[in-house]
């Protein structure tokens, strides 16, 4: 059965509670969100409304959580299905919470107890159960949300040896299905699984910086995507968790693990101490190991804590690892490497890999589980096992034994025994060193491993055909943040032809993070510069075709956007039969900002979206104004507005008012063909072109009122202005009455001219230019 959730309650409304009643909210779940009092969880739950990134998938999302006071917990438990503690991290405030739930719930038989949990970073869940019932202990776990809880993948499960079974799978498929979580069963010790890997590791970092004499932002440079982790690395992680819970971390397990061999790396260093007696305590205050001053980001320099210019790391090691794309030689080039960059890599990961082989058995039950743990929690893209086994395990205890380190016990079996931590589809046990399958996620479909299926499908670098099975075939976008170019329509036409006329429908979609970025504007930028017009032309008019074939397929055609879903990508979506959207898509026609339109079908798409928001039920009835539909959406697009979630996308017409979210990414291929099959089952219909009835010189009219008085109150430019009247004259149909019905080739055509125009304009061109070397729009 699908586990839900109706009611839930939070207690305490700190960062960490209200934020996760947000999530849940988010999920559909009504939230009693308790704190001392009625005022002080509102006041908790307005702060974490008005965080940036929101916490919220919709502001609206806030009406479904209620805040109170701790006097309302006995009344509040009798009605939820999950009860989670997130008052402040210490035992003694948590115990007495909980003594007080075991007493509200003491008359229920333990079978109708709701799922009772404590949100702690690394306290002993043994002990905040100490002296509870035994109904208690049944319902009891450790639930351990990375932060920002919607936005942190990892969440870290911790069962007693009495937790009921079936309340901590049932958690398990509730945090992956409507949360969107990596869940790991972590064992009860301080810091569990990720925090106590990576807390280690980012002190590590600290510690041979400063042994080494390199800058936090050369660091950075060292241990971020160059070693297949986060673009924060180290030092910018840091500062994004909050240097006081960093430090709170480390103090705890410094305190905790008295037997641990490398205990003194989680002693603190002056440095941290100083920045926070500082109060530079990271991002939330401002400055931490970087500060941002009139614009520009500064570093800290280790030496003076003063903040200084940042700059890049000078290493022929980096420069030739850059180019090798096998991670695993990649790796060992650098730690091969005899100058700063290469000791530093080594040294970090000779720490690393021997501290998370020394404590792997303390921490987890399996070489799978720690790696998820620090690929869903710290965002690296290999674990600690995966990078043993990248290298080779034997390769690493040769060279540690070289140099005189220690070898861990479990390292060296390895070595000597199995020669890896994993096979295909096991993953090494710690206790017995045998290989155990690595359990599969319920509804997950790899489109990878979907190519051996049926080989022989159509592929390129930037996407391939893959037959998911039962009749439905996937298009899987894997190109670098999936622009959409030649290679990319090139497959989108191929996947829609033969999905036509072999298979029952299709999936649009991506393993990566991105959907897609949107168009080459960088080719496109370098063919106006050379007057290629034509070729211009025809690329608009490609694309446009794409959107039409979509469109009107003779099966269904389901896209499934994730992240980044912007310019092109978002009019792919719109062409769409349905979307399958993750509940964390960031979708938005931005074109306004480098000076252009969308040119590829999504200018006409959303005069249509206008149009039949319009529409009554019988052909050509009008029922309702459209113009406040067209100023909503002209301003939308003008803005170059991003959504901040799927459910947002919907809201702002760039999603299907209808199509289904998911939030587990490892589901969503799955999700996206059972749409697909649901939708061919039920008789799928190709789209119909009808005409589209435009707002045509009121709309122009309204266009030209409105960015006039803009421009009058300096909130735009001329070329703003000249811009955002093109884009009104294609979504108003020009100079035509109003009412007037237009054929959708005509928009096209429009769009199309229009978009050439604008590309024609110097001060277009300079905002492309400007925004492909900054990452930053230009308001010319």
């Amino acid at each position: 059965m699908i586990p839900r959730l109706s009611r839930a309650v939070v207690l305490g409304a700190g960062t960490m509670g209200a934020q996760i009643a947000c999530l849940l909210a988010g999920a559909g779940t009504r939230v009693s969100l308790l704190d001392l009092d009625t005022e002080t969880a509102a006041k908790g739950l307005d702060r974490a409304a008005r965080l940036k990134p929101s916490p919220l998938y919709l502001a609206a999302d806030v009406e479904r959580i209620r805040p109170g006071g701790f006097d309302e917990l006995e009344a509040a438990v009798a009605g939820a299905g999950w009860l989670i503690e997130a008052v402040v991290e210490q035992p003694g405030p948590k115990r007495s919470l909980f003594e007080r739930v075991d007493a509200a719930l003491a008359d229920r038989p333990a079978a109708d107890w709701p799922l009772v949990s404590t949100n702690t970073s690394g306290l002993s869940i043994t002990g905040l159960a100490e002296g509870r019932s035994a109904a208690f202990r049944a319902a009891f776990l450790g639930s351990h949300f990375f932060n920002p809880p919607r936005y942190g993948r990892l969440l870290e499960l911790i069962p007693l040896a009495s937790t009921d079974a079936s309340r901590v799978a049932w958690l398990e498929a509730y945090g992956a299905r409507h949360l969107g979580k990596g869940t790991v069963r972590a064992k009860d010790t301080p810091a569990f699984i990720a925090n106590r890997l990576g807390v280690h590791g980012l002190l590590v970092a600290l510690e041979l910086a400063q042994e080494l004499g390199l800058g936090v932002d050369e660091v950075d440079e060292l241990t971020g995507p160059l070693i297949g982790r986060p673009r924060s690395a180290t030092f910018r992680t840091l500062d994004l968790v909050g240097l006081d819970v960093a430090v709170a971390v480390a103090d705890h397990c410094y305190a905790d693990l008295a037997d641990d061999p490398q205990r003194d790396r989680f002693r603190v260093p002056p440095v941290l101490r100083t920045l926070i007696e500082r109060g530079a305590l990271g991002e939330k205050a401002g400055a931490g190991f970087y500060r941002r001053e009139r614009g520009e980001v500064l570093a800290l320099d280790l030496q003076t804590l003063d903040y200084r210019p940042r700059r890049k790391l000078a290493s022929p090691a980096v420069e030739a690892a850059r180019l090798e794309a096998d991670p695993g030689r990649r790796l060992a080039a650098l730690a091969g490497s005899e100058d700063p960059a290469g000791r530093f890599v080594w040294g970090a990961l000779a720490a690393g890999l021997s501290y998370a082989a020394t404590v792997a058995g303390e921490i987890a039950d399996d070489a799978e589980t720690v790696d998820r743990a620090m690929r869903w929690g710290f965002g690296w893209e290999i674990g600690p096992f995966q990078t043993w086994d990248t290298l080779g395990p034997a390769t690493v205890v040769g060279r540690l034994r070289d140099e005189g380190r220690p070898v861990p016990a479990l390292a060296a079996a390895v070595a000597a025994g199995p020669g890896c931590f994993h096979g295909d589809g096991t993953s090494l046990r710690f206790a017995d060193l045998a290989p155990v399958p690595v359990a599969e996620a319920p509804g997950h479909l790899d489109p990878a491993a979907r190519r051996t299926a049926v080989p022989g499908l159509p592929s390129n670098a930037a996407a391939s055909i893959v037959d998911l099975g039962e009749g439905v075939l996937g298009l899987d976008l894997h190109g670098k943040l999936n622009i959409i170019g030649t290679d990319s329509m090139l497959m989108m036409a191929r996947a829609v032809e033969l999905a036509g006329r072999a298979y029952d429908g299709l999936v649009v979609g991506t393993r990566a993070a991105n959907f897609s970025a949107g168009a080459n504007v960088a080719l496109v930028l370098m063919a106006a510069e050379e007057g290629e017009w034509g070729e211009l032309d025809a690329g608009v008019r490609r694309l446009q075709a794409i959107a039409r074939a979509v469109r009107f397929s003779a099966v269904p055609v389901v896209v499934a956007p994730r992240g980044l879903t912007l310019g092109g990508g978002a009019e792919l979506c719109l062409a769409a039969t349905r979307t399958q959207p993750l509940a964390e898509t960031y979708i938005g026609l931005v074109e306004t900002g480098i000076g252009l339109i969308p040119a590829g079908g999504g200018s006409t798409a959303m005069a249509r979206r206008v149009a039949e928001r319009a529409a009554g039920p019988g052909p050509g009835e009008v029922v309702a104004d459209a113009f406040g539909f067209f100023q909503e959406t002209l301003t939308m697009i003008a803005l170059a507005r991003v959504s901040t979630s799927a459910a947002e996308g919907r809201a702002m017409g760039l999603l299907g008012a209808g199509d289904l979210v998911t939030a587990d990414p490892d589901r969503q291929w799955a999700d996206a063909a059972a749409t697909v099959r649901h939708l061919a089952e039920a008789g799928h219909r190709p789209a119909s072109e009808r005409p589209i009835r435009v707002l045509g010189r009121r709309g122009l009219a309204a266009a030209d009122a409105l960015t006039y008085n803009q421009l009058a109150g300096r909130q735009m430019s001329e070329h703003d202005r000249k811009v955002v009247l093109a884009l009104a004259g294609v979504m108003s149909g020009g100079d035509v009455a109003e009412g007037t019905p237009v054929a959708e080739q005509y928009l096209l055509d429009l769009e199309r001219e229009a978009f050439l125009r604008l590309l024609g304009e110097p001060l277009t061109r300079a905002r492309i230019r400007h925004t492909l070397k900054t990452g930053k729009p230009l308001r010319n």
